[in-house]
């Protein structure tokens, strides 16, 4: 069996969503023989510290940790951070983003990009960021085609397959460090995201070097 990682993965910081203890998934992970191990909390890097500590609690023989910690955020990405007001019938076209930290200028990226989207971008209760500053900070990190609240699958739904290539080639600009993310979900036609998605990836892996 190909060993599997999970890089999209909420702890209790994802407040009022996830409920995970970073603990109880460093054992489970541990349990199923997973090379790594990500966190990818919404907005917030508010458990990075404690994730990256819990790696070292479980050391091999060799001394390193036995599950690779992947410190990432499922950023909320807008068309304007800067734009506070909205209507009924003009919503925030807010969607999600997964990040993920290659390294540790990705890391200081990633930190820059939460803090951002706190300082400049934050309405209600959403810390959000734009692609001006994505553009802006992109270097060291990976981007991921996230879930089905994301942009790609959403342009997918609502727009048709057409449209959802043409935002799956804007992330193109992260490239060879783009991941295609395909999951079940209780989501309304999760049948035809999925089969979009594939369809999309494998149409622009002919075109690129992106990651699936």
């Amino acid at each position: 069996m190909s060993q599997f990682s999970h890089l999209h993965v909420h702890t209790q910081f994802s407040l009022l969503d996830g409920a995970a203890s970073i603990q109880n998934l460093y054992k489970k992970a541990i349990d199923d023989n997973m090379p790594a191990l990500a966190i990818t909390d919404h907005g917030n890097m508010f458990g990075v510290f404690e994730f990256v500590k819990e790696a070292y609690n479980h050391k091999g023989a060799d001394g390193k940790p036995k599950i690779k910690p992947v410190v990432g955020c499922e950023f909320y990405i807008t068309e304007n951070r800067h734009r506070k007001q909205f209507a009924k019938d003009d919503k925030d076209p807010r969607h999600h983003q997964v990040l993920l930290a290659k390294n540790d200028v990705g890391y200081r990226n990633l930190v820059k990009l939460t803090s951002l989207g706190y300082i400049e971008g934050m309405y209600s209760k959403y810390p959000r960021i734009d692609k001006e500053l994505i553009h802006r900070h992109h270097e060291g990190l990976i981007a991921t085609t996230c879930c089905l609240g994301a942009l790609v699958p959403q342009m997918i739904l609502k727009k048709g397959e057409e449209d959802g290539e043409n935002e799956f080639k804007w992330w193109l600009y992260f490239p060879g460090r783009l991941l295609c993310g395909i999951a079940a979900s209780w989501h309304t036609r999760p049948g035809k995201s999925k089969q979009g998605i594939a369809e999309v990836c494998k149409e622009i892996q002919r075109k690129s070097n992106c990651i699936q």
